[in-house]
Parts: C-alpha cells; structure tokens; sequence
C-alpha cells in the first residue's frame, strides 16, 4: 500500500492553529513495512513540534487507513534499519520531548504490532475469497517489479523490494511465493494451480502414507503442504524450496531459468507417476486433456488417413512463417490453426487407394476440449537471418469469455476405424503434431520432457453434455505474463479468483488487486503502424499462457472452505500452524538478542581467539559470562570464577573499561539495546586462582611498556599499564616507576607514534594528551645512570638502539646450487664455533680443501678488501671535518660501524665475531688494493637488470606491518637471533636524505641504476647501515635443502649494498649475480632498481641469488620468438638475448646469428630473417636494418622481439611501406589457404585487391576482402568464416573504420564472390564440424560464441539425479 499525502484544496491542515505558523515543524517520514506495495514508498507528515505523540498516531492511522493501536511506530535511521525501541501510541508528551528533531528529517517504521498485521478501518471480517470491496482507489501493481538476476535481462530495471517473507499477509487475504533465485515461472504456475478449484480440492483428497514415501521426496504431499500455507499462512509470502527439493532439485536449479510450458507439462508428468494406483491417477487426464485428429484427404479419391492426438495445451504461433504481420486475435490463431493445406506440387501425398501421388488435404480437427482449456502464445521464434532466438512482442487480444464451438468437429469423433486410422493417445500425450507446430511439440522431443512416460492407457471420461453444440463456453481466470526478451526475463500471473470474480496479480511475493484494464495490457504491441518492425518497438510485456475453465454449472467447483477439509489436511493445516508459531517465537527471540564480537586471549595456548557472542537482551552479565566461557571452550583452562567480559577496541587493542558490580544488570541495558551492529566489542578477559582483576575505568588510556637495558642491549617483553590523559609526564613517570621498579629521576620515556615515529617525552608538566597519547599506547623506557641521557636523544645510544631495533628485517637468502664461496663460508663459521684463530687460518681452510678452489677465494678475498676500502672511505666522508684529529675516526669506528651482539648467546655471538671481521675490520692492507677497484671498468661492474618490471613497483612502495614483536619469555635480543616483526620507518634518515629515485625512462635511464660511478669506484651509503649473515638450516629457511643464510639487514639499505655485503658468501662480485624475491605464491621476481632500499621487504621474506650477468647501463634484456605464420603453433620462443640503446637492428641481428646456431640450429644468413615487434601473439612493426634502439624504436625491460625468417630479400625498405599477411578462402573447396605476405606502397584499397589479383588471379572486380579477428593467426572455422566475417568493406583506404590497419602484420582473408559455396551433406558438415572443433581447440580458438547452454528442466521421482544421469 503506497501514500502520498497531499492537501486537499480550500482546507487548512488539521490540528493546526494559525498561531502555529510561526512554530518550528517537525518532518515525520514513515516507511509501512507491513505492506507489499507500500514497501518501498514513504508517508510524509509535516506537523508542529509541539504536537502530542498521540496525534501522530492518529494521523498516521487516518492516512494509512488503519485503526489505531493496531500497529507500532519505531525509530529508523533512514537506511531501513530500524532500532525495535516502539513509541507510546497514547503518550501525550510533544514530539520534541519525544525525541523528533525539527528541521530534521525524523524516519519511521510502521511495523506489525504483536506480530499481527494492522487492521484495516474498514476491513470487512473474511479472507479473500469472500472480500469483493472495490479497490479502484488504491495504486495497483501490475507488471515486473521485481529484478531477475539473469543473464540477458539486464535491461530491465525494477524496484528494490524487500525480499523478506515474515512480513504480514497482504491486504488481498493472499500469500505470495519468495523467489528463490530465478523460480518466477515456477511461482506463476504454483499460483495458478492453487487458483482452481478443481485442482486444488483434488490434491487435498489425496491422503499421504507416510511408511510408502519420503514426504521430502513426495511432490504431492509438498504441493498440499505448500497449498495449505497459501490459504491459513499469516506470513506475506511462504517459500518454495521444500518443493523443489521433492523435484530432486539442489540450489543451483534455483539460478536455472526454464519455460513455464515447460515445467507445466513435466510437472504434470511427475504428478501422474506419482499418482498411480490411487484416486487422482486420472485427474491430470480429466482436467487438461483433450483429443485432436491430424487427417491427410486424397482430393482425387476422398480416401483420408488419420490418427487421434492427445494434448494438454494448445501452442498458437503469433505470426505465420514468412509473413510480416501477426495474428489479431486469438480466435484468428485458432482458426489458422485447424486451417488445412494442400499438398500438391513436390508435395504431393501418396494415395493408399490410388496407388500414386495426388494433391490432398491436410490439417487438424479438435474432437474434444478439455475442462481446463490451456493456450500457450508462441512468443520465442527463431530468426534465420540473424541465427537468434528472438521473442515477438506483437500485439495478440483474448477475449474473456472463448467460444471455441466453431473449432470442434464432433461428427469426427465417431469416424470409422480403418487401416490408415492411428491412435497415437498415450505415446504422444501431452503435445499436439501439426506441421504449424514448433519442433518443441514433436515426438522427438518426448525424451527430453524430463521424465520417462510408460504408456497410459487412461480413457478421457467425456460427458454427453460436452460435445452438444454450444456447450463449449470457457472463461478465462489465468494470465501467465513473461517480462523480457528471448534470452531472459521475469513471469508473474494475473489471476482471477472464482470466489469473488477479482483480478489479482501475482508476483513472486506481491499480491495485489488489479482490472481488466491491466489485462489489456498483457496483450502486447505498440501504437506504431503494424508492420515486419512493429514487434522491435513494442512493450515487452506480455501474455504467454492463458488458462480458460470451461462454464458448466455441474462441474464448476468452489474451493473447500476449512471446516470442509478432510481429516489428514486439518491435522496438516494444525501441524503447520504450530511450525508457524515457533518460527514466529524463534523470530521474537531473534529480535531481542544482542549479537557482538567475542574476544578471548586463550589463557594456555596464548592465541587471541575470535567468536560472536548472541545473548538474549534480558539476560544478565552474569549469565553472559557463562555463555561466552562455553563459546571460548575454557572449561579445561581455568575455572568460570576467572573470567569477566570487558568493553574492548579491537581496532586499537584497548581495554575501554571494565562492568565491576554490574554483573545483574541486563545485557541490554550494558550494550545500549539490541543493534544491527556495535561500535565496540567484548573481550573476555581471563586471569590465574591467585590473582585479582584490575578496575578499567572510561577515560583512561592504555599503554604498553617495553623496558629498555642498554647494557645488553635488549628489550623486555611489554607489560600493560592504565594511565589518564590528563596526567603529566612527571605523574606518569611515577606510575612508571610503581609498575616496573626504575628510578623516575633518571627515567626517559620514549612514546612510538603511528608509523615509528619515536618521541622523547621531556616536558615534565605537560600532559599526556599534549603529548599524543590515545586510546593505545607504546613506550619505551629505560633508566641508568650512564652518560647516554646526556647526549641528544637523536645521538643517543637509545635512539641508535630503538632506531635499528625497528629498522632491522630478517630474510632467508637461498644461495646458488654451485655457489663458489660456499666452501670458504662453511670454513668460516667452522672457525667462528671452534678455535679463535687468525683470519689465516679460515684462508688456510679454504685453500686447502681442494686445489680449484684458490681462484675462487680470491675473489673471496677480493671482495672483503674491498669492502674494508668502502668501509674506509664512508667513515672518512661522514665523521672528518676540517679540524678533526684521528680520535674522531676512531671513535666512529667503534660505535657506527661494530654490530651490537648479544653476550647471552655464546655460538651466534662467537659466530658475528668473525662476521664483524668480513663487515667492518680494517687491517693492514695491499697498497695496490684501492687502485685495483679504481681500474674496474664498466666491463667488470655490471649492473642489475630484470626482464619483469613489477618488483619495480614492489620495492618503490614502502608499506608493511607497523608492529613490533613482543616475545613471551625472554628478552628480545636486537641484533643476534633479533624475532622482531617489520616497522615501516617514517622518516627517511639522514643516511637516505639523498638517495636518488631512479626510474626506467629512455632520457635519464635507459638500462639500470648503476653500482659503480664514471671512474669505477663504487657508489657507497653514505653511513654503514647493519647487516649480519649467518647460515641456516633449510628447516629455518628454504626448507628445499639448498644452502641459506638468515640474514638481519636494515631495511633502509640499497640493493645495492645489500649485493656488496652479499658477495663475500656467494664468491662473486655483485655484478655476476641477480637476486630474485620469492612471493607467497613461489613466483620470482627479480629485484633490479639498485638505489632502491629494502623497505618494501618484511620478516621471513625469501630471496633467492642466481648466478648470471647483470646488464650494463643502457642495455636490455630481451627475449627473442620465431615467427611461423603457417605452423600450427606459430610462435615459437628461441633465446634471451640483450640490446643495448644506440645499436641498430642490423647489428642486433648479427650478435644473434651465433648464438641462434649455437642454441637453436638455426643456420641464417643476416639478410635472410628480420626482426618485428611483438605484442602478445600478434606481429607488428618490421624493424629495417638501419633503426637505432632508443631512437628509432622503443625498448624496454620485458621487451619481445618476432625473429621471422625469409624465403627471399626483404622487400620492406621504407616505413611508409605496410606489410600484410593475406590468405585466401576457397568456399567451393571449403578451405584456406596458407598465408602469404603482401607489401604495399599505400593504404588504398585500390592497391590491395591489385596485389590480392597478382597472387590469385582472381579479377579485381570479383575480390571481397575481410579483416580477421582476434589474435594472430586469426583462426576461424571454415564453416562459419563465410557469413561471420564482414565482407567486402565500403573503404577506400585500410586505415579508417572499420577496418583501421595502420601497422604491418594484420591480416586480411579474401576470395572470390562468384564462386559458390560448397554443398555438403550432413554426414559431410558433421564430420567437418568435428574436424574444424578439433583443429581450433588444439589451436586455443574457439569454434564460435555460444551462449549459456540451456539446461533441461527435469524433475526426478526418486528425489535426485543420480538414477537419472544417462539422460544428461
């Protein structure tokens, strides 16, 4: 029921004064969720804020027409959630005491009160079968409201109802029927069943046995079920699925979109099966089925052959084959229908009695009409022109009353049986066989009805009265509608009710009242001119199937009032009525219980533990805390005394505050009502027999304290502590000291913002909020008496100790199968565990342990001098100054530069002793080692490249985790062993003020970043930034048995001081490997933008070394495919190869040539291949000898080249020139010919038929030419590519729409107009079919676009599909 409330002319609103014009108004808007039609409409009230809440009762009853009490009113916030907090219907206080808002808009619900729909003012007592009041004044629904979530009716947009079924009935006294999915044409016809009288009173005799079948497999109990909450259900609409369960249907048929003809025949199919052996064996018989005679006549001889048809319902096509214009009516459809048609010509019958061909006459004569007369209107035709299925939407009218006696020929019931007479009755049940028919009527199709018929022998009991002359009157009570188009819509019904003679409308879930006007709506049609195109712009709404019942006083029932029904129904209608209640109690009780998230620290296992916590609102805390101690299963934990539910944040980790003496207060009352959903959640918190829990009060702020030893350098696990805002650093300071123990004089607190932004808290009297605190906090603190807290705290050891504390990441880095130091690094910590001897001795180790592996350990040692020079020249740049002696340098050597170790952990500290050696140590070296880096040239310092540029993205993002790690037990050790999760450091230090962003652009950077600047000497950071490597097992790591190293490496440092520090346990310089990041998924990515840092790295990631080149600046790598335009498999991957920016192709193409005979065997001469681009499968650009790279062609990382070698010299010499592939399709011998290129000078159309002559011989007046489509090669099938492809453009150049070839390689399918397809046979075009299918899949072309295969609607007698899936 919809409102829209108006003023009416020359009247003042009423309760209004005309001193209340100047008062402030309140806008009351309210939302009638009782009502179907109303569900998405609003009521409007503009009213004056000191208007009593009563008044407002009864307004909104005057507007909506019902009475008063009968209904509730209750908040909403607009959105269609309403908070179940009712109004006092009889409260006299103003709406603003009420709670309204003037100048705001104030929402409503109108609800059910007490679970009953309101009453009507002027409801008259009685369902709707007896109700027959007019209605005329109220809006009526009519047509598809609802959306089908299908595919091909996107188009048809409805309103967004609401779907819920537990709504009251509807004003009509009717129920309606959920949608499950796609189940409108099953709802339409369930309705329309339930609708006859005849049918319905039928199937309540039927009595179920419960020891002979499964009710959940028995379709007729389910039907008399379903049948019965239609007629006593209070709900607004009750649902299917118990149905189409006993149909062997599972939830997917529910998104399964099927004809409701279709499903009518296979239900009453089933329906019979089921029956037999009982009373309704024969109703389906009696009720729908009538008898046909399809005659042939001999005109020279009068001999007739015939045979008598039965049928359940009459298929009338719209418009007859070939003709523009429709049908008028349904009278006409039918006439059309028992019109005979001669046989003469080629179609010419053969006489029996003549014993020739002779012109005859053959048609359809109606014997007998059925009780329930069915007429489906063909509106799905199939279009030959277009190959599509497509719906007519022509207007076709059907009279209320049908007169179908001029269609009946009674004389031929009595016709003699004779040789050429056939009863097909049984076989043929259910579908009529004219030539007029769709293929969907013929005995072909009797298999894929869904259910296996045995023949029956059932008689149709015809009474005398029927075949009398006149007697054959029908009234038409049901209207099938279909919404949309042949590839998809929505059904609903229109209905007319025998008890009251009123139309309805039935949609899925909405009843509501209609006229015969909306009738003459379904006709379809427009009101253009009829003609060929009317139907394209016509409305797609429309008739489809119409059900007639037959006016005959002595058979014309009533429906069976409740005190009619027999014994079985009445305990059915009780049973239901009881299962009705409790899901009505069940809903109450759904309403009432508060819903929250649970959270619960397992006091054992320490993993913080997730649930929904659903406790009714009346219930106590106690009684709460009890539920959620089962939901958390700690009965094995800890006792139920131990536990308490808090208010908790889980966002931001805090503990909003505790309910200390409130453990009898309703939950409700705590959760402030029962809500969709909450702000907060609850934590149940747990503590130990001899502990007590602490008071959490509102306003106060946790903080976790992480204590700080600058001794051993080590964080303690963090203890919580509850702190007020208000309070001052001093106050602070003191609670501090209370919890931990350290002396407040010499505290230093340091508070981690968001993003590790740390801040020293110095200001005594300033209070914690001043100073950032919030909700959660993390500090550290750390109080000794040692010289550090007299530094600034940026130069602080504290700083430094927190700073690369949150900075530092472990990795597992796989090394090399055949890694060449491996044996000095396995050397190396043999000596770090066991004796402490010289850095001879591990050299010794190495040296002797076999003889070729001398040269490896000396770019071992190579590499270590190397980095003691690097190490040398970044102290020298970043602690001398003019004026500095040598204490400073030494100074910085001791604090920069040495790792801080862990004295607690003997073997890994023993171990960073020598790692330290390989890092930092700067002993007497070579003179000629700093002259021999300086001699490196751009030859020996490569640089890093990668042919994948998404690590580019990934490492130049800097986002991760911001959490640090809070061990369990022990200190958290910094540097050895360091179990710290990834913190994202905000701010970039001073190490990385100039760092250069570097990115692959053809002007800036051609290749890669480079290690090593112009003269060789490496590019070093401007501070040394921590890194430890120590071998690890592959249980730790890898877990792939190759050799690893745990490495802890803060994560500011470049990728390319991470490969220097590398090299010393790979044994190669940085230049000979590539490192390559391993994601969740095992895919690697090679890291290649060398002045990029760590930081998009994290704990635990997996980086794997490979061996290899890394390219030089201003070189490429590029992977090189072979180009076979007549192969199967036409692109072919041969190398990897590398260009360089400012070499030509002819130069490209020469350093190829060894490495293609040497890789590949291919012997090429340079001028007899050419290089072209590639994109994805498709050729492109041919590249001429004298392009540059950079210059004339872009390249890039991840560059792909066609290597596509030639039968003769390239005929490309100029880029104005286009090369295209052609092939020619031969219909007559139905098959293409392979490709062959053609070079034009231009892009005239002209040109190319000119070209496409020179090859062919086809005259150029006779040449059609086509574009392919899709990838190269542009596969298509020869069965479809004659009518597929668009033919013979008007274009006089390629390069415009639609063709738009304006680069080489496209291709281009021709042939000869004049010459005629091939004719084939269907075994030929079946065979070729199966070939083509084969040839294209192999290919990874599809055979043509086919929509969504339909599937076949079948209901299974045994409740599932197994038994039924040879028919699949």
């Amino acid at each position: 029921m919809s409102f829209r409330i108006k003023g009416k002319k020359g009247h003042a609103p009423d309760s209004l004064s005309e001193t209340a014009a100047d008062e402030p108004r309140v806008l009351c808007i309210v939302q009638d969720t009782t009502n179907a039609k109303a569900v998405t409409q609003r009521l409007t009230l503009n009213l004056p804020a000191s208007t009593p809440l009563k008044q407002l009762f009864d307004d909104v009853a005057s507007k909506a027409g019902y009475v008063n009490g009968t209904f509730e009113l209750v908040w909403s916030n607009g959105l269609n959630n309403a908070d179940q907090s009712p109004l006092d219907y009889t409260s006299e206080k103003s709406l603003t005491d009420s709670g309204f808002e003037p100048g705001k808009k104030n929402f409503l619900h109108l609800t059910d009160k007490d679970g009953e729909q309101p009453q009507f003012a002027s409801d008259e007592s009685g369902t709707a079968e007896s109700s027959g009041h007019d209605d005329s004044t109220q809006e009526r629904i009519i047509g598809p409201q609802l959306r089908e979530s299908t595919m091909g009716c996107g188009e048809y947009s409805g309103q967004n109802y609401s779907y819920s079924p537990v709504l009251g009935k509807s004003e009509t006294g009717y129920v309606g029927l959920v949608n499950q999915a796609m189940t409108c044409y099953l709802n339409s016809l369930l309705q329309t069943l339930f609708m006859t009288p005849e049918f319905r009173n039928a199937l309540y005799k039927w009595e179920f046995e419960e020891y002979e079948e499964d009710p959940v497999i028995s379709i007729p109990y389910q039907l008399q079920r379903l049948f019965v909450l239609l007629q006593t259900s209070k709900k607004r609409a009750v649902e299917t699925t118990d149905v189409t369960r006993s149909f062997g249907w599972d939830s997917s048929e529910a998104w399964q979109q099927h004809d409701v003809q279709e499903l009518c025949r296979v239900m009453f199919d089933a329906l019979e099966q089921k029956w037999k052996q009982t009373e309704q064996a024969d109703l389906i018989n009696q009720l729908y089925q009538g008898k046909l005679k399809d005659y042939v006549k001999c005109l020279e001889c009068g001999y007739e052959s015939w045979r008598i048809d039965t049928y359940l319902d009459i298929p009338l096509v719209i418009r007859p084959y070939g003709s523009n214009l429709a049908f008028n009516s349904v009278e006409e459809a039918l006439q059309a229908f028992v019109q005979p048609e001669t046989l003469d010509g080629p179609n010419q019958y053969f006489c029996e009695r003549c014993k020739k061909k002779c012109d005859a006459r053959k048609g359809l004569k109606f014997l007998h009409f059925p009780y329930l007369l069915t007429l489906q209107l063909k509106r799905f035709d199939f279009d030959y022109t277009t190959m599509h299925r497509i719906k007519l939407n022509d207007r076709m009218t059907f009279p209320a009353e049908l007169d179908m006696s001029p269609f009946i020929d009674a004389e031929e019931e009595k016709s003699p049986q004779t040789e050429s007479c056939t009863d097909s009755g049984a076989e043929n049940e259910g579908s009529c066989h004219s030539d007029q028919m769709s293929n969907d009527f013929s005995n072909d199709d009797v298999v894929d009805e869904g259910i296996c018929l045995e023949n029956n022998s059932g008689g149709e009991k015809t009474s005398k009265a029927g075949n009398e002359k006149g007697t054959w009157i029908y009234e038409l009570f049901s209207v099938m509608v279909h919404s949309g188009s042949a590839a998809g819509g929505h059904y609903y019904a229109c209905i007319k009710s025998f008890s009251d003679g009123q139309w309805y409308s039935f949609n899925d879930q909405h009843v509501s009242r209609i006229t015969q006007d909306d009738i003459r709506k379904t006709y379809g049609g427009s009101s253009v001119t009829r003609g060929y195109y009317s139907s394209a712009f016509a409305s797609s709404t429309n008739a489809y199937m119409l059900i007639y019942r037959q006016k005959e006083s002595t058979r014309n029932a009533k429906f069976l009032d409740i005190h009619e029904f027999p014994e079985h129904i009445k305990h059915l209608v009780q049973k239901e009525k009881e299962t009705e209640e409790q899901e009505k109690r069940q809903r109450e009780i759904e309403r009432n219980t508060c819903k929250i998230k649970l959270f619960c620290m397992h006091p054992t296992r320490q993993v913080m533990m997730e649930n929904k916590l659903e406790v009714h609102k009346d219930k106590t805390l106690q009684e709460a805390v009890a539920i959620a101690y089962k939901l958390m299963d700690l009965e094995e934990a800890i006792p139920p005394d131990c536990c308490r539910l808090v208010k908790y944040d889980e966002f931001h980790d805090y503990l909003e505050r505790s309910y200390e003496g409130e453990e009898n207060t309703h939950v409700g009352m705590l959760l402030g009502g029962v809500k969709s959903s909450y702000m907060f959640d609850l934590l149940l918190e747990t503590r130990q027999p001899n502990q007590a829990f602490q008071p959490y009060k509102s306003g106060e702020v946790m903080v976790k304290v992480h204590m700080v030893d600058l001794k051993t350098e080590t964080l303690i696990p963090p203890i919580s502590v509850r702190a007020y805002l208000n309070q001052t650093v001093a106050e602070f300071k003191q609670l501090i000291s209370q919890v931990t123990g350290l002396s407040a004089e010499t505290m230093r607190i340091v508070l981690e913002r968001c993003c590790n932004d740390l801040r020293m808290l110095s200001v005594p009297n300033k209070t914690l909020k001043a100073e950032g605190f919030f909700r959660s906090n993390k500090i550290f603190v750390e109080s000794s008496d040692i010289q550090d807290n007299q530094a600034a705290f940026t130069e602080s050891q504290l700083w430094h100790l927190l700073d690369q504390h949150a900075n530092t990441i472990r990795l597992y880095v796989s090394l090399p199968e055949q890694s060449p130091g491996s044996h000095g690094l396995k050397c190396l910590y043999q000596k770090a565990a066991g004796d402490p001897g010289s850095q001879e001795d591990s050299y010794e180790c190495a040296k002797g342990s076999s003889m070729h592996r001398k040269p490896v350990e000396a770019i071992l040692e190579e590499s270590t001098e190397k980095l003691k020079n690097l190490s040398l020249l970044q102290q020298r740049q970043s602690s001398c100054t003019p004026g500095e002696n040598g204490d400073g340098l030494k100074s910085a050597e001791s604090s920069d530069f040495e790792t801080i170790e862990s004295p607690s952990q003997e073997a890994d500290s023993s171990a960073s002793v020598d790692n330290r050696e390989l890092e930092n140590r700067i002993p007497s070296s070579d003179p000629e080692t700093p002259l021999q880096l300086e001699e490196r040239s751009d030859s020996d310092v490569n640089n890093d490249r990668s042919t994948s540029s998404v690590d580019s993205d990934i490492l130049s993002s800097s986002h991760s985790s911001d959490t640090l790690c809070n061990a369990d037990t022990a200190p958290i050790p910094l540097t050895n062993g360091l179990d710290s999760h990834s913190i994202t450091h905000s701010r970039r230090s001073k190490a990385n003020e100039a760092k250069k962003e570097t990115w692959d652009t053809a002007e800036e950077d051609s290749g890669t970043d480079s290690e090593y600047d112009e003269n060789g000497k490496g590019r070093g950071l401007t501070r040394y930034l921590y890194f430890k490597a120590e071998e690890c097992t592959s249980e730790d790591g890898s877990g792939d048995g190759q050799q690893s190293l745990l490495v802890f490496v803060d994560k500011r440092i470049t990728l390319a001081a991470f490969k220097q520090q590398l090299e010393p346990y790979i044994g190669v310089p940085s230049s000979q490997f590539k490192v390559f990041r391993v994601y969740a998924n095992n895919q690697e990515f090679e890291s290649v933008r060398l002045n990029e840092t760590l930081s998009s790295f994290s704990d635990d990631n997996k980086v794997t070394i490979r061996l290899g080149r890394a390219l030089r600046k201003g070189e490429y790598r590029v992977k090189v495919y072979q180009l076979l335009v007549n192969d199967p498999e036409p692109c072919k991957f041969l190398l990897d190869a590398v260009f360089a920016k400012g070499m030509t192709v002819r130069q490209s193409k020469e350093e190829l040539l060894p490495q293609l005979r040497e890789q590949c065997g291919l012997d090429l001469g340079i001028d007899r291949f050419r290089l072209r681009k590639k994109t994805w499968k498709n050729p492109g650009t041919i590249f001429l000898d004298y392009h540059i790279y950079e210059e004339d062609i872009n390249i890039s990382s991840n560059w792909e080249v066609f290597l596509e070698a030639l039968d003769e010299p390239e005929k490309m010499k100029s880029l104005s020139q286009l090369a295209v592939l052609t092939r020619q399709w031969q219909p007559s011998r139905m098959k293409l010919e392979p490709f062959q290129e053609i070079v034009l000078e231009s892009s005239s159309v002209e040109e190319l038929k000119e070209k496409l002559h020179a090859i062919s011989e086809i005259p150029i007046e006779n040449i059609e030419f086509a574009k392919g489509r899709g990838t190269f090669p542009c596969d298509i099938s020869v069965l479809e590519i004659h009518q597929d492809l668009d033919w013979n453009p008007k274009v006089s150049t390629l390069n415009v729409w639609p063709l738009y070839i304006c680069d080489d390689g496209a291709v281009i399918f021709y042939r000869d107009k004049t010459e005629a397809q091939m004719e084939m046979t269907n075994e030929q075009r079946n065979g070729l079919l199966k070939k083509e299918s084969s040839r294209l899949q192999k290919s990874g072309h599809r055979v043509n676009y086919s929509p969504r295969k339909e599937k076949a609607l079948k209901i299974y007698l045994d409740g599932g599909p197994s038994k039924d899936s040879s028919q699949e």
